[in-house]
């Protein structure tokens, strides 16, 4: 277990380690849709990463509203395992 994890598990705050994992895993999707920055490369990455077509057009659609779009379609591809697999820790 990571020190800073361990000393603060002490603490009793047992629903803030997965709200601050999910709302980090957010970010980091918002943060990849805004510097794919184009529908046509929004598209053709989720593609890549296995994203259905109808989910792909959805998110590469709305593609200006990246912090939106951070939380929503856009799970169905950058998963949990997906950040796990970039070597993500997990808070949680």
């Amino acid at each position: 277990m990571l020190r800073w994890k361990g000393y603060f598990w002490l603490a009793h705050t047992p629903k803030v380690w997965p709200k601050l994992d999910e709302g980090l895993r957010h970010r980091l999707r918002a943060l990849q849709l805004k510097q794919w920055k184009r529908p046509q490369t929004i598209y053709r990455e989720l593609k890549a990463r296995g994203a259905s077509d109808g989910v792909a057009k959805r998110v590469a659609g709305n593609s200006r509203c990246w912090w939106r779009n951070g939380d929503g379609l856009i799970k169905t591809v950058l998963t949990i395992a997906y950040f796990d697999r970039l070597g993500l820790p997990r808070l949680s």
